[in-house]
């Protein structure tokens, strides 16, 4: 048996390469990757997630979250573990040139999708969203003994902000969601007008006893005879 498929292999060895070429040819085709019908498309190659997106799909969810509701933030742990206690200006400082600091502020911190080097407190963090119905944010900009609203060299927001900021604030005390301080005036009922001793006992003015006008020109002014024939004289041409 064994000389029998010798000699079977030596002829077919001796038989011309053209039978052989052609399967050759099949073998090296590409193999594809048939999808099997029973697993989804993300089983078929391993992806391997990076930090960078899980970075950017954590932030997205975060401004996604407090979106709808931006004073939720202000409650969160997120924003405890970033400011604490303090309010979110304290402790900003604008980059300038020279060791006078500007005397206002920018006018925005984000034209376009550029955004400058060291933004203001708000537009440094999106999820610090000036609303009227973020009450807590509004009054970390709002001094707690006078009721007047900071100024923005003092917290640093730039001009934009700062007049979304006042329209927030006077739209929440229009509200009734914040409060605001108005001048107490006690009226004794008294009279203020000029019947008490001392005006009374000042004699008045002769042109207000007299009739005559307290200036002159107030009253009626009649030019001279001969100024009025000079003017005549003059444009008598264009008299009718």
């Amino acid at each position: 048996m064994a000389t029998a498929i010798q000699r079977i292999a030596k002829d077919l060895c001796s038989l011309s390469p053209s039978i052989f070429h052609p399967l050759r040819q099949i073998q090296r085709l590409p193999r594809r990757l048939v999808p099997s019908p029973y697993l989804p498309h993300s089983h078929f190659f391993c992806k391997a997630a990076s930090p960078q997106n899980e970075d950017s799909t954590q932030a997205a969810e975060a401004l996604s979250r407090y979106n709808d509701r931006p004073w939720d933030y202000l409650e969160s742990e997120e924003y405890i573990e970033r400011y604490g206690a303090s309010p979110v200006w304290e402790g900003y400082r604008r980059n300038h040139k020279g060791g006078i600091p500007p005397q206002k502020t920018r006018k925005t911190c984000i034209r376009g999708d550029k955004i400058c080097g060291n933004p203001c407190p708000i537009c440094r963090d999106p999820n610090t969203v000036i609303h009227h119905q973020n009450v807590k944010l509004l009054q970390q900009f709002i001094s707690p003994h006078t009721g007047i609203v900071y100024d923005s060299t003092q917290t640093g927001l730039c001009m934009k902000q700062q007049k979304k900021l006042n329209e927030a604030i006077s739209t929440a005390q229009d509200l009734g969601l914040l409060r605001f301080q108005i001048p107490y005036v006690k009226f004794t009922g008294e009279d203020f007008n000029s019947s008490h001793d001392a005006v009374g006992s000042t004699p008045p003015h002769p042109s207000l006893t007299s009739g005559d006008t307290w200036y002159k020109w107030y009253s009626e002014i009649i030019p001279e005879g001969k100024e009025v024939a000079k003017v005549k004289k003059a444009y008598k041409a264009y008299l009718k």
